[in-house]
C-alpha cells in the first residue's frame, strides 16, 4: 500500500453533535452508529440512503450487534440490550462508579464478550477504565487509570488486542488469551505523528494493518503496528474524524463518523459537512464484526 492519499465522499449529511461507534452489521448489510450527545441510535442503509434513528434520551456511546437479534448498546447510566422491532431497552449491567462518567467506544472481542470503556465528563486524567462483559452479563474493570477509552479491536489470530487510550496519542498492543479474556503485556506499538490529532476509533483490516480515526486530523490513517509505519491516509472535509469500519457486502468500503462537538461557528461555515457520515474505497477487505454471544 502506498501513502497516496484518498479523499472520502459524504454518504449522509447527518449533521450530528458526535458521530461515532459505526460499526457494520454483515447479516443485515446496515451501518449503525451512534450520535452521543444527539442521544440517538442510527441505522443507515447504503443501498436506498435511509437512515433511521431511535431516541435514547440518554448518551450513547456505542452499540454492537448480537448473536440471535437485536444490538447492545452502552447508555449513560449502563448497558442495556435494544430491540429494534420495538424500540425498547433493557437493562443489564452498570460499572460506572458516578453520573459524571459516561461510556465511551467499544466492541466485542473473538470470543463474544463485549469490552465497552469510559471516560469522564469533564475529561478528568486517569479517572476512567476499560471494562469486559461477559457472556453471563458480569462485568469485569480490566484496566483502570484510563482518561478516555477509544479504539479497540483484536488481531485475526486472537492472540493480540489493540486499544487507543485518546490523550497518549498512541496505540497499545496486549497479548490476549480468547479462552479467558485475559490480557497482558501492554505496549506501545505505534505513537500518532504530530500534527494529525489524537487517535479515536479504530479498524483492522485482514492484513491486520490498523485504520484509526483522528480527532482534529481531518482525516483516516492506516498503520502498520510490527513497525509503527503511517502508511496510507483518508482525508476527510471534517475536522473531527470520530471513528470507522469496514462495511458493504464485500467489507471494501470504509465507513466514516464525524462531529460538530467542539467546532467554532467559523469551522462549521468552513466545514460544514462536519457531522456527516463519510465513505472511502480504502483499497483492502476489513474484519468481520464480531457479535456479542452472551444473555441479555
Amino acid at each position: 500500500m502506498s501513502k497516496d492519499q484518498i479523499k472520502a465522499k459524504l454518504e449522509l449529511d447527518a449533521k450530528a453533535k458526535l458521530g461515532e461507534g459505526t460499526i457494520w452489521h454483515p447479516d443485515e448489510n446496515l451501518l449503525y452508529w451512534v450520535d452521543i450527545e444527539g442521544k440517538k441510535l442510527h441505522i443507515y442503509n447504503p443501498e436506498n440512503g435511509c437512515d433511521i434513528e431511535f431516541e435514547t434520551n440518554q448518551r450513547i456511546g456505542t452499540v454492537v450487534p448480537v448473536a440471535g437479534g437485536g444490538v447492545l448498546t452502552a447508555l449513560q447510566d449502563g448497558i442495556y440490550s435494544f430491540d429494534i422491532s420495538t424500540g425498547l431497552f433493557h437493562f443489564i449491567n452498570n460499572p460506572l462508579p458516578e453520573i459524571n462518567i459516561r461510556f465511551n467506544d467499544g466492541k466485542c472481542d473473538p470470543a463474544g464478550r463485549f469490552w465497552v470503556g469510559s471516560m469522564h465528563l469533564s475529561q478528568i486524567k486517569g479517572a476512567a477504565s476499560l471494562y469486559r462483559m461477559n457472556c453471563d452479563t458480569s462485568v469485569i474493570e480490566v484496566l483502570n487509570g484510563v482518561t478516555v477509552s477509544n479504539g479497540i479491536v483484536w488481531t485475526q489470530d486472537k492472540k493480540t488486542m489493540y486499544y487507543i487510550d485518546s490523550p497518549l496519542r498512541r496505540i497499545d498492543a496486549f497479548d490476549y488469551d480468547n479462552a479467558s479474556g485475559s490480557i497482558n503485556n501492554r505496549r506501545i506499538v505505534v505513537s500518532i505523528p504530530e500534527g494529525l490529532g489524537d487517535p479515536d476509533g479504530m479498524s483492522i483490516d485482514i492484513e491486520g494493518k490498523l485504520w484509526v480515526a483522528l480527532w482534529g486530523g481531518f482525516c483516516v490513517c492506516r498503520f502498520d503496528p510490527s513497525t509503527g509505519e503511517l502508511l496510507q491516509k483518508i482525508e476527510v472535509p471534517a475536522p473531527h474524524v470520530a471513528s470507522c469500519a469496514f462495511g458493504g457486502k464485500n467489507l471494501d468500503i470504509l465507513y466514516i463518523s464525524t462531529a460538530r462537538e467542539g467546532l467554532t461557528p467559523k469551522q462549521l461555515n468552513e466545514y460544514p459537512l462536519s457531522g456527516g457520515i463519510f465513505s472511502a474505497d480504502p483499497g483492502i477487505i476489513g474484519e468481520r464484526t464480531n457479535f456479542f454471544k452472551g444473555t441479555k
